[in-house]
């Protein structure tokens, strides 16, 4: 059976919902004559070509549907989240010819935080969004509006355990990265061109040691002020460009040799 329907708001999240998933897209609302006319054009003609119903709302309902949030006057209705499994996300590694790049994400709570991570993992190139089932936030309206659409076209996975998910990983051929303050290597001294895991942790917390102790490398992200740590989108995202970097310089160089040997 299907699961509840979800939504999503906000001009570019509907768009992606509609080029990206069409068929997933119960309904569109919209407050007619606040959606500039080429954002509004594309919103109707993808509708209309993919059978969903367009309703014309007042004001006032679109608010109470988006809880507070900023709609830009449209909202469509989806069916339940999709989660891919993990192995989803490394058969979509596979199918791209290139080294996976997966993002994990210990105990993230924070959605706008999550809509961050999932919109920079689809900039720069990764294959998929490992999440765990407990103490994380999952896929919500929330998050689909922060990461501007990219939710659309990311798969994201959730897992009963992080741990035993990076064993798996470990199994498919991929080196295991944690972001770490405490870390004793930078994170431009490491060669990143090869399959990885980088894993991300929670706010505040970081990641968790019982994790930690399954990553094969610790790498810091230097830092000249006075703050101890970076917000996890922003580590997640120079992490990314970082390796999206390393890539582009070897041109196809598949092998991940870190600059100094793993204890």
């Amino acid at each position: 059976m299907p699961g509840e329907s979800r939504t999503v708001h906000g001009i570019h999240p509907v768009l992606e919902a509609l080029r990206a998933h069409p068929g997933e897209v119960e309904r569109v609302y919209v407050l007619e004559g606040s959606v500039p006319p080429r954002a509004a054009a594309e919103i109707l003609t993808r509708a209309r070509e993919a059978k969903v119903p367009v309703e014309r709302v007042p004001r006032e309902r679109l608010v109470a549907m988006v809880e507070g949030g900023v709609h830009q006057g449209v909202v469509a209705r989806l069916r339940e989240f999709g989660y891919a499994e993990l192995d989803e996300v490394l058969a979509r590694a596979t199918a791209s010819g290139q080294p996976p790049l997966v993002l994990v994400l210990d105990g993230l709570q924070d959605p706008h935080n999550l809509g961050a991570v999932i919109r920079s993992a689809d900039a720069l190139g990764a294959h998929g969004v490992v999440l765990g089932k407990d103490r994380s936030v999952g896929v919500t309206a929330t998050v689909a509006r922060a990461s501007a659409g990219a939710v659309e076209h990311v798969p994201v996975a959730r897992v009963t355990n992080v741990s035993r998910a990076l064993e798996e990983l470990k199994a498919a051929g991929l080196w295991v990265v944690a972001a770490d303050p405490e870390g004793d290597q930078v994170v431009w001294a490491a060669r990143l061109d090869g399959p990885l895991a980088l894993v991300i942790g929670g706010e505040g917390a970081g990641v968790r040691p019982g994790v930690l102790k399954h990553c094969d490398l610790r790498l810091r992200i230097p830092m000249a002020g006075q703050v101890a740590s970076l917000n996890a989108s922003v580590s997640a995202a120079l992490l990314l460009y970082e390796v999206a970097r390393q890539r582009a310089a070897t041109a196809g160089a598949f092998a991940l040799t870190p600059a100094k040997s793993v204890p």
